[in-house]
């Protein structure tokens, strides 16, 4: 796992003095993802910037990495992520005539590029299994590839200049470069105030995501986007013992193939029945005792208060799976002052580069995440499986799954509109945008086939799915990669893998529903793996805070910020309507999006263009 950055500039020689600092700073920015290695590669018009987090083949694996021909660089790479299947395609790729000189899975992407990408990109990227993002020039063609895995799971944007693209593993890199503007306008504002995953925009203005499946060729002639990978329709006709079993078979392929590591690895343990799960298998399958860690805060099992998304704290589920699968296991107790740490929640927004805040969820998962990387360097983690299998309670209230808009919208549009300067609020109108953004993505969702064709509500729960995919997952992944890289910490995410992904989400509703339960599939699959109370666990999502000190100060810097006329923010505020959140339990996750959106626009010098 690494940090990715790079300069095309068809006009210009980079190989210069000025530029090659440009290049520097733009590599120094991506040290949090990569403290083991750095290198640059640079000529003519192409500077490509590597940070190195080593994972597999300590030794061999530095970066830029090229292929040679004739005694020169054929291609050139940068890769960021893992490719899991990378010891098969070797096999095959050695016996195809290619030899290797190193043990790591960049250089066989490298030559899966030379064997199978030489015409058409997309035939090389379809035989990786893996989580990437990389950038890989030709210096032949003077062509520039940048690719991510299909469903975006590793982080890449670049930036359109005059004569070429600026590109990196986050906005930081390219910020770094002076022809990068830390500008922002209404589109980025309303990307910012909406909990919705946008895949043709950024916050900031002329800064594009690689979308997840898709390649992005940069030429002098231009760039263009194409697609390898999409989410189709399975035709699924396995019945539900079947699905069962071939759901069981992924899983234990994709954690062992998970669990290669040169270095100490981990699981991240819940105690719900996707982490439980991955502890699990990841016990079974490893060589040795594995690590597992939890989160919890200080009182929160004692004093824990039930809500309808969670039920009952995770402590002491977590401590019962790992003494039933044997790992060696650590709680990681929080308390309120820590949370609040103002160096704590700065790190954090530096992390993420954009307000894309969760509050306590945030500060809690990069201090879990502290702790975990003085022990080990990868974690198992276990997202998706909520998406994929229908964990979520929204799949499950009528009301939700009928809603004309995405299901998941815990800060109304009401409050967020309420809470603006009542111009800014309608030039946004974010509830036309969420609408646009609504459409766009039910017009995406591929037709279902088969006997279950005709079911209106299967239509519509795999519709949902998709929903949840392709515009609510991303923002976790975003949340986990940032969090996690800037620690020097990779996380893993096992249900990710595309085989499952492809395969269950074709699979009719009412299979990952028999036994009249949220992730039926999943339980049934992995129920003798895992202690009775666990496997029959209600869905509990990510724990947030409940010690009231927290709230407390919260709401006195909230309160501090309407007071301040010369903060950042204000003049984006209706301060009166703003204040009427003090007085509401259930805004304090817009409070904190608040003061993050306030940290940022100062922080980082952002130019609002509204």
């Amino acid at each position: 796992m690494c940090g990715i950055c790079g300069w095309i500039d068809f006009d210009r020689d980079l190989g210069g003095l000025e530029a090659r600092r440009e290049v520097a700073h733009m590599t120094a920015t991506m040290a949090c993802r990569g403290p083991d290695d750095e290198g640059t590669w640079i000529d003519g018009p192409a500077a490509l910037g590597h940070r190195r987090l080593a994972v597999i083949d300590l030794e061999g694996g530095r970066q830029p990495m090229t292929f040679d021909e004739d005694g020169r660089p054929a291609l050139v790479l940068v890769y960021n992520g893992e490719t899991y299947n990378y010891r098969e395609l070797r096999q095959r790729l050695a016996a195809l005539g290619h030899r290797f000189d190193t043990s790591s899975d960049t250089e066989v992407v490298l030559h899966v590029h030379r064997e199978w990408g030489h015409r058409d990109p997309r035939s090389a990227v379809s035989e990786l299994n893996g989580m990437f993002a990389y950038a890989l020039w030709d210096t032949a063609k003077r062509e520039l590839l940048l690719i991510r895995d299909r469903l975006g799971i590793k982080p890449l944007y670049y930036y359109r200049t005059e004569h070429g693209v600026l590109f990196g593993s986050e906005p930081k890199a390219i910020l770094a470069n002076p022809l990068a503007k830390r500008a922002m306008d209404a589109e980025g504002l309303r990307c910012i105030l909406c909990s919705v995953a946008d895949p043709y925009n950024t916050a900031f203005r002329g800064m594009r995501e690689v979308r997840p499946g898709q390649i992005v060729r940069v030429t002098r002639d231009g760039i263009e986007q194409m697609s390898y990978w999409q989410l189709t329709d399975s035709g699924h006709t396995d019945d539900v013992p079947t699905t069962v079993r071939r759901v069981r078979e992924l899983l234990e392929d994709t954690i062992q193939r998970q669990l290669i590591a040169d270095v100490p690895l981990c699981t991240l343990l819940s105690g719900g029945l996707d982490s439980s799960a991955i502890t699990a298998l990841a016990a079974r399958f490893s060589d040795g005792r594995i690590r597992s860690f939890a989160l919890d805060f200080v009182g929160y099992t004692d004093n824990f208060i039930p809500g309808p998304t969670c039920a009952t704290p995770d402590r002491p589920y977590a401590q019962e799976v790992a003494k039933f699968v044997g790992t060696d296991h650590t709680d990681i107790t929080l308390s309120a002052d820590e949370l609040m740490d103002p160096d704590v929640r700065a790190s954090t927004l530096h992390a993420r580069d954009l307000p894309f805040t969760m509050g306590d969820t945030d500060s809690s998962l990069y201090l879990l995440f502290q702790v975990i990387r003085q022990h080990s360097t990868v974690a198992l983690s276990g997202e998706t499986a909520d998406e994929l299998f229908g964990g979520y309670w929204c799949f499950h209230d009528p009301a939700r799954v009928q809603a004309d808009t995405f299901p998941w919208l815990e800060v109304s549009v009401d409050t967020a509109r309420k809470s603006l300067d009542p111009e800014l609020a309608e030039k946004l109108d974010l509830p036309g945008y969420l609408d646009e953004q609504y459409r766009r993505a039910l017009a995406e969702v591929p037709a279902i086939t088969g006997p279950v064709s005709a079911d209106p509500h299967e239509r519509r729960m795999r519709e949902l799915c998709y929903l949840y995919l392709t515009r609510y997952l991303p923002r976790l992944f975003d949340r986990k990669d940032r969090l996690s890289m800037a620690l020097g910490l990779e996380v893993r995410v096992p249900y990710c893998d595309h085989r499952l992904v492809e395969y269950v989400f074709g699979t009719p509703w009412a299979h990952k529903t028999f036994d009249k339960r949220e992730k039926s599939l999943l339980r049934a699959a992995t129920a003798d793996l895992l202690p009775q109370s666990v496997a029959q666990r209600v869905k509990s999502v990510y724990p947030a805070i409940q010690d009231p000190t927290y709230d407390r100060m919260l709401r006195a810097r909230f309160t501090a910020l309407l007071n301040d006329r010369n903060a950042a923010v204000a003049p984006l505020l209706s301060v009166d309507h703003s204040r009427a959140l003090l007085n509401a339990t259930d805004k304090v996750r817009w409070m904190e999006h608040i003061l993050t959106l306030q940290d940022f626009l100062t922080d980082y010098n952002v130019s609002l263009t509204l």
